[in-house]
């Protein structure tokens, strides 16, 4: 990643370079410095940097002032992590769209945390989509792990993060269902509202226990028995059944008949 850290303290900088280079990764191939706004906006201009370590309280232009300046480039803006010294202003920072806040003297392990949660969420939109060498950044207990899309079974929405299945594992990731299916929209299909299965993963499409039935909570109230709640999918290489929602129904029967 480029990296740009911002704090008109040097001491401060020098302190983060020191931290840049004892991350395990994701490791940053750029990092430049600036001491106050009017530095980070000239090296914005010239250089597109994936993530910004920005102090907050910096004389002129405060770090919450310019987060919201580098927000406005839209897709094209870096991710920012704020690095301060006060507390009080992590539910504004994070108001500014913050990835993460870290608060002085950071830990390595914080920082790295961070990089990983930017490289995370920032690699499930940067990526070519749909191309056979295509990974997934995951960020677990503080390591950055990369799983082969090739590898997935299925995605399947849980409170507000996605299970990320392979045949050997499950990760817990933090992507949303909606981006996964518009990336990889050729190789997996959705059965459900909170599920995304690989294409080539369905064994069988069969009709589900009544227990397992109500669990799909697709049905309107009173519609218990409908078709779509009776089905579910089997899966190769797990011993793991998925629900279908009624209307994804017809679709599966088609993928299934070869149509």
């Amino acid at each position: 990643m480029n990296i740009l850290l911002v704090d008109d303290e040097a001491l401060a900088r020098r302190r983060l370079r020191r931290l840049l280079e004892a991350v395990d990764a994701p490791a940053p191939a750029r990092v430049d410095e600036a001491g106050d706004a009017d530095a980070a906006r000239a090296l914005a201009r010239r250089h597109a940097y994936d993530v910004v370590l920005l102090d907050i309280q910096m004389p002129g232009t405060s770090g919450l002032q310019l987060a919201a300046e580098l927000q406005a480039a839209g897709a094209t803006a870096p991710a920012v992590v704020f690095v301060t010294a006060h507390e009080e202003h992590a539910l504004e920072a994070f108001e500014h769209g913050a990835y993460d806040y870290l608060t002085k003297p950071v830990r390595a392990e914080r920082l790295q945390q961070a990089l990983a949660r930017v490289w995370q969420r920032r690699g499930a939109t940067t990526m070519p989509a749909d191309q056979e060498s295509a990974s997934l950044a995951i960020v677990e207990r503080g390591a950055l792990l990369r799983v082969a899309v090739d590898d997935v079974l299925y995605f399947r929405a849980q409170d507000k993060y996605t299970v990320v299945r392979t045949p050997a594992r499950s990760y817990l990731a933090d992507l949303a269902l909606g981006e996964l299916e518009q990336r990889f929209a050729r190789r997996f299909v959705r059965t459900h509202r909170s599920v995304l299965v690989a294409r080539g993963a369905i064994a069988s499409l069969e009709r589900a226990p009544v227990s397992a039935a109500a669990d799909t909570g697709d049905a309107p109230e009173g519609a218990e028995g409908a078709e779509g709640n009776e089905w579910q999918l089997r899966l190769r290489g797990v011993d793991e059944t998925l629900p279908v929602s009624r209307r994804q129904l017809p679709l599966l029967r088609a993928l299934l008949r070869g149509n």
